[in-house]
């Protein structure tokens, strides 16, 4: 039996080939077609297993596939989130605008800086993982953590405004080895209107500036 469709691989907003020369098109099509598409269908695998053995009341293993299941949806959440927070490089890459940008400032007191401990968080991932920009709704503060693999050191009420996936599958046909030259590359191709809509819908009504 078919695994039933929980999770569908979402529609990019751009070609394969429009993150060139960041991002091959080769390198695009295999990361979104094969890797994230894998974590869609591990997914709706655990769910329609789960499901089933309900129906049937049938003992499963809980905690492998408990574990199972939150690597493949992290999986396909962080991936659903990149795709969005990439877009094609027209002309001068701006930078962040407005709100993030009054924000990113306050907090890190020059965008060159935010960009330096977002590039250092990103390269020294150990192993396999992502950086990502969050807003801390407790602090009223944007912060930049590490997530390994998909599903670890995730941090509740944070929630994510812009990842990077520094796993090799993410570089490797375009940089080999080389992780700090494709987290340099993407600084080309952020997609900041996409972040600093994620940031205003999580900003309280009354937080126009850092506190």
């Amino acid at each position: 039996m078919d695994p039933k469709t929980f999770f569908t691989l979402p529609k990019l907003r751009y070609e394969f080939g429009a993150l060139e020369p960041f991002i091959s098109s080769d390198q695009l099509k295999l990361h979104y077609e094969k890797h994230h598409q894998a974590y869609v269908d591990g997914a709706n695998k655990i769910l329609s297993k789960l499901e089933q053995a309900r129906k049937k009341d049938l003992d499963l293993d809980i905690k492998a596939l408990s574990k199972e299941l939150s690597f493949n949806l992290g999986g396909h959440i962080l991936h659903s989130l990149f795709w969005k927070n990439l877009a094609p490089q027209i002309g001068e890459n701006e930078g962040p605008q407005g709100t993030l940008k009054s924000i990113l400032e306050g907090e890190f007191k020059s965008l060159g800086r935010f960009k330096k401990e977002f590039s250092k968080t990103a390269v020294s991932v150990e192993g396999s993982g992502w950086a990502a920009l969050c807003w801390c709704k407790p602090l009223k503060k944007p912060l930049i953590i590490q997530i390994e693999k998909h599903n670890l050191n995730l941090i509740p009420d944070l929630p994510m405004l812009m990842v990077l996936d520094v796993w090799e599958h993410a570089y490797y046909l375009d940089y080999e080895n080389m992780r700090a030259t494709f987290v340099d590359a993407f600084w080309n191709i952020v997609n900041w209107a996409e972040v600093n809509k994620r940031l205003e819908e999580n900003l309280p009504e009354n937080l126009s500036q850092p506190q």
